[in-house]
């Protein structure tokens, strides 16, 4: 058999995978993670969790397919060994960035959530400020004992 074929095959054993071992993990463990995000809403969680591993396959395996072909063929056991490793590496630099990059915005979303539920105002409202009925524009108005 072709040395080449060889490499392609392994290539594509090993990358399949990786990716649905990551998927994987990152499904089970990020749940948590998106439950907190979404205020608690396990329904919408399992959603999008569902979404995210159906959309993170779709990248990977189309960019393991077509990262596939290789310029050089393959001749002896070391090419096939250097070939391979070039590709699984860069597989796994892909996985990496896509993970980070899910991290990444899921956590501006999280922040953004907690803020909302921290946030309250400074100071409590103190009292009434009384308008000008001729002018609502310029604020309260000033009586003789401010002349």
């Amino acid at each position: 058999m072709d040395l080449t074929v060889v490499a392609y095959v392994s290539y594509l054993l090993i990358s399949v995978a990786l990716t649905v071992w990551v998927a994987r993990t990152l499904s089970r463990n990020g749940r948590i993670f998106l439950a907190d995000v979404l205020k608690g809403n396990e329904k919408l969680a399992d959603a999008v969790n569902h979404l995210l591993v159906v959309g993170f396959y779709l990248v990977n395996l189309g960019f393991v397919a077509l990262y596939l072909r290789s310029s050089e063929a393959v001749t002896d056991a070391r090419g096939l060994l250097e070939a391979l490793s070039v590709k699984i590496g860069v597989v796994l630099l892909v996985l990496g960035v896509m993970h980070l990059g899910n991290v990444y915005v899921l956590n501006k979303i999280r922040r953004r959530g907690v803020m909302e539920r921290e946030q309250t105002p400074p100071v409590g409202p103190q009292g009434w400020t009384r308008q000008s009925p001729a002018d609502p524009w310029k604020g309260p108005a000033a009586g003789p004992a401010g002349a």
